[in-house]
């Protein structure tokens, strides 16, 4: 059995990508900050839930305490937690957008390592966004030129750089970022774009179920590697 952990994961993408790997046999954590809407997402799906606020210390810790508990170890972690940091540009939301969007990846993989190191096959997944590529963001031909979402951009590159740098520092630990794809979701609604959850949690999958001599330290969208 593979165990694996996913944040923010009782809708839109990290609800899809739970969806697809319980069908290839994963042990599903569906992490949650409401419990109401987790505990009925993961019934839904037939997974298991844990209460995971990802800017909550205390709440990543019982989580994964739990998971350490049932399971003694954890194979796939996805950090797929997010916010969009949209409207006011300030300090108060800056701090909400790099709390969730980036501090939480250290907040929730440093939880997770102990359990990590138990697997014989332990990878990592962040879901990121080339919205943060600054590759992506200065070509005029890409839709990233015209996204103003500049808390949302420099949070996402944040979440790549530290992709990179565990990938580094954890060699034993596959470390990889995804661009799932412009994705309709309740995150997205205001834009009115996108395409299934479905379609883009095929991309988080398939780098949540790399063999042990996958690639690490990539940051990847459905077509290969993405300059940043």
């Amino acid at each position: 059995m593979t165990i694996t952990l996913i944040t923010g994961a009782n809708k839109g993408i990290g609800f899809e990508t739970a969806k697809q790997l319980l069908a290839l046999g994963h042990v599903v954590y569906i992490g949650a900050r409401d419990v109401e809407r987790g505990e009925k997402a993961a019934a839904a799906l037939g997974a298991r839930f844990v209460q995971l606020d990802v800017t909550d210390d205390a709440s990543v810790s019982s989580a994964l305490a739990t998971i350490d508990s049932a399971e003694g170890r954890l194979d796939v972690l996805v950090n797929n937690a997010g916010v969009l940091g949209n409207g006011v540009t300030d300090g108060p939301a800056a701090l909400r957008a790099f709390d969730t969007n980036a501090v939480g990846i250290v907040r929730v993989t440093e939880a997770a390592l102990p359990l990590l190191r138990k697997s014989s096959n332990p990878t990592v997944v962040t879901v990121s966004s080339s919205a943060g590529s600054f590759w992506a963001v200065t070509n005029p031909e890409r839709p990233e030129f015209n996204l103003p979402l500049a808390l949302y951009s420099a949070s996402k590159s944040a979440a790549t750089m530290l992709t990179v740098q565990y990938a580094k520092a954890q060699p034993g630990i596959k470390f990889n970022a995804v661009e799932p794809g412009t994705t309709a979701t309740d995150m997205t609604a205001a834009f009115g774009v996108g395409r299934s959850p479905e379609e883009s949690a095929r991309v988080v999958v398939r780098l949540a179920t790399l063999d042990a001599d996958g690639p690490t330290g990539t940051f990847q969208d459905e077509n290969g590697e993405v300059p940043w």
